[in-house]
């Protein structure tokens, strides 16, 4: 049985890679998490299924963080909806589900960011307004093709390399037409002797911008404050999840508990009777 799961293994690696368009370094990920979990996992088989007894790598994995432990998991529950999926009948047991801990964004308001930007020379702006205005992760701000970028929407390519395509504002698009016009960029938007420019280089770029004002801000958060700023304006949850390129809107519920958080401080906050019995 350990040959067949081991056959069954290489070919699931090979669906991530041409059917699902999974990215190298995740498919190696999903490798190594079934490799460890197999040399651990009890496998029996009895009345036509197979089981996949979790217990002792949940055991051997115990001591590590939740979070780790359920990407862990999460790697064997796509193998054995494959298996299912293509006529191995699997149960897992012992597969309880671990919480992990949800922590709120931080975004950056937009006043901060306005402030920010006054202290920029014109790359270092331009950076800091595609990821704001556009709602990049910095790897795909780092992989942003200039024959990608049209005069109302920018087309990119995201994790698993799915496609999307967002809006560009008129203001952003005039600032990049004159950042492309004096720099000379051949392929990518930010380059450096031909090569695209590393995440750690735009990354830098950034938390130097924020500095200056006395912040210190990730790209992320960036991200994070087009995503809060959509969702405070009433954007359906659902166009923001695809704006973003979440694979699950539940990703992108998270923003609004956050808005809710806020609504609440700015409540306590600003509300006469809420200072009534403080000392």
């Amino acid at each position: 049985m350990k040959k067949l799961i081991e056959a069954k293994k290489r070919e699931f690696l090979l669906y991530l890679e041409n059917i699902r368009g999974y990215s190298d370094l995740t498919i190696k990920s999903y490798d190594e998490s079934l490799r460890e979990a197999f040399l651990h996992i009890e496998i029996l088989q009895e009345s036509g299924h197979t089981f996949l007894n979790l217990m002792p790598y949940r055991i051997k994995i115990s001591s590590l963080n939740p979070k780790t432990i359920s990407k862990k998991l999460s790697a064997i529950r796509s193998f054995a909806k494959y298996l299912n999926d293509n006529g191995l009948s699997v149960i897992l047991k012992a597969d309880e589900s671990v919480k992990v801990a949800k922590t709120l964004p931080k975004p950056i308001s937009h006043e901060h960011i306005l402030k920010a930007l006054t202290h920029c020379e014109l790359r270092e702006k331009l950076v800091v307004i595609l990821l704001y205005t556009l709602g990049l992760r910095i790897s795909e701000l780092s992989s942003l093709r200039i024959d990608n970028i049209y005069d109302k929407w920018v087309r990119v390519i995201g994790k698993g390399n799915k496609q999307r395509d967002i809006p560009l504002l008129a203001n952003t698009k005039e600032l990049l037409d004159e950042y492309l016009d004096i720099s000379m960029q051949k392929k990518f938007v930010f380059e450096k002797n031909g090569e695209k420019l590393s995440q750690n280089s735009l990354r830098y770029i950034v938390i130097n911008v924020f500095s200056r004002v006395g912040l210190k801000v990730t790209p992320h958060q960036l991200r994070h404050s087009y995503a809060t700023g959509l969702l405070n304006a009433k954007a359906p949850i659902a166009d923001v999840s695809e704006l973003l390129g979440h694979s699950s809107m539940a990703t992108t519920q998270i923003y609004t508990k956050l808005g809710s958080v806020l609504k609440q401080e700015n409540y306590n906050s600003a509300h006469p009777l809420c200072g009534i019995g403080e000392s």
